[in-house]
């Protein structure tokens, strides 16, 4: 079987100088990330009006936010695939479209059941979002700067998360909790335009037919990604007989999902493709440095509430300086990869989460809010240098008719890290307090717990770059 990655060199049109054209279709890229991720951020403020006006409990409008993520984990791999056969440029287009219907009857829906079916469509055109931008970047900009082109894409992710909450309350505020999903629509039709006027057409390989999207596999795949994502978020806070049957339904689908991969012709995701050194280690980077900066996000808001007393708009104004400096260092990480050379960028990146996860179990405990947000402000423009390099790293060299479905995989891959992050890092903080009623905590013992709990982080950081340097050396032996 061919390797899906390559050293060839793909020419990209108008050689080393990027043209106005091309910058407009990077905007246009760029401004699919920031939908993707706006849909994300921006509901969550409404969780407490949609709870008021549709007369419903937590756990019913939590399904806002639920729906929309099970929808992304679990076709992201899938519509990466099918824009690797159809087209990317032509998928993208209809996941943009998808994404601003979808959005219009969000904004309109009658009842909250409405509401979550409207955000599973919203998540499926997300994922095509997530998937495709990424894809498209190398057929975007020349080879010697996909790196920046990355970095933009993290800063646009950025921008969606720190912009989300605020937006969303603004709006909530005034106009009310339908125009948090109206707003998305003009947005979603001006990405429409700037994608279909300005990215080139990308025309699939003649060796690829319609015929070949693994359905099987990817019904399989999904169901595999449904249990588990269901099994570390709706049953991860009772051991029962449901999440029993759910982890049992994930050993079961992706076993099945292993066994069809190997016998079908054309495969969603071959096997053979996790023998390459830089794919399989980096997909696996890729989820351990997730799952930790999900962590900050987790047990952040305790530490801020509980052990240093700040109210809710206390919490808030911290929690946001990760997002703001993320969208201050996404571009100029974009550039050192180009200038540095993406393996010795994820090794720095690497370093310098190392450095933060550790000061974050260290230096509140001396020194209060200064040492937390002092540590976050070292933790993620590391965070930032390492998914620029790693994603340029697998992009790079990716055959043309395989970028959606590896693109899928990094987004897959980063999004089980996040699930983890939030599942298990969760119930060690809450192991280390000695109870999973945190809100009951002493303000020390809550200090402990994430002191424990970053130290914990800080060592699959090291493991991260550990693997790292193994890969660096495995590629580089004669």
């Amino acid at each position: 079987m061919k390797s899906i990655i390559t050293k060839q060199d793909i020419s990209i049109a108008g050689g080393k100088t990027q043209t106005p054209v091309a910058r407009w279709a990077l905007s246009g890229l760029a401004l699919a990330m920031l939908l993707a991720s706006l849909g994300v951020s921006i509901p969550n403020v409404a969780l407490p009006t949609l709870a008021q006006s549709f007369t419903a409990s937590f756990q019913a409008v939590q399904w806002v936010i639920i729906s929309y993520l099970l929808a992304v984990t679990i076709m992201i791999v899938g519509v990466g695939r099918l824009g690797d056969i159809v087209g990317h440029r032509r998928v993208l287009l209809a996941g943009i479209g998808l994404f601003t219907v979808a959005s219009f009857l969000c904004g309109i829906a009658p009842t909250l059941w409405m509401l979550i079916v409207a955000r599973v469509g919203q998540g499926l055109g997300a994922a095509i979002l997530l998937a495709l931008t990424v894809a498209l970047i190398r057929e975007t900009v020349p080879k010697e700067r996909t790196g920046s082109a990355m970095g933009l894409l993290g800063t646009m992710s950025a921008i969606g998360t720190a912009l989300g909450p605020a937006l969303g309350g603004f709006l909530i505020a005034g106009p009310g909790w339908r125009a948090i999903f109206l707003i998305l629509v003009p947005l979603g039709i001006l990405n429409f335009f700037l994608v279909h006027r300005y990215l080139q057409i990308h025309r699939p390989s003649g060796k690829i037919n319609r015929s070949d999207f693994d359905s099987l596999g990817t019904l399989l795949l999904g169901l595999t990604l449904a249990a588990y994502a269901l099994a570390v978020t709706v049953g991860n806070s009772h051991f029962n007989r449901f999440n029993v049957v759910l982890w049992l339904a994930t050993v079961l689908g992706g076993s099945l999902f292993v066994l069809a991969e190997a016998k079908v012709a054309s495969p969603l995701i071959p096997l053979a493709a996790f023998r390459n050194t830089v794919l399989s280690t980096s997909l696996v980077m890729n989820a351990l440095v997730a799952t930790v900066m999900m962590t900050t996000l987790v047990v952040g808001p305790f530490y801020l509430a509980l052990a240093l007393g700040l109210n809710e708009a206390g919490v808030g104004l911290v929690m946001s300086v990760g997002p703001i400096i993320s969208t201050l260092s996404g571009v100029p990480a974009g550039r050192m990869v180009d200038r540095w050379g993406a393996s010795f960028v994820i090794i720095v990146g690497l370093i310098e989460m190392a450095v933060g996860t550790f000061a974050l179990s260290m230096l509140p405990a001396m020194f209060g809010m200064g040492g937390y947000i002092a540590a976050i402000i070292v933790l993620t423009p590391g965070y930032q240098l390492f998914q620029a390099a790693n994603n340029t790293t697998v992009m790079m060299d990716v055959n043309t008719d395989q970028r959606g479905v590896i693109s899928g995989m990094l987004n897959l891959s980063r999004n089980l890290g996040l699930l983890t992050g939030a599942s298990v890092m969760g119930a060690v903080f809450a192991f280390t307090l000695g109870t999973m009623d945190i809100t009951t905590a002493h303000p020390e013992v809550v200090a402990n717990g994430v002191q424990i709990t970053f130290a914990i982080a800080s060592g699959l950081i090291v493991v991260a770059a550990v693997i790292s340097m193994g890969s660096r050396a495995l590629s580089t032996r004669p």
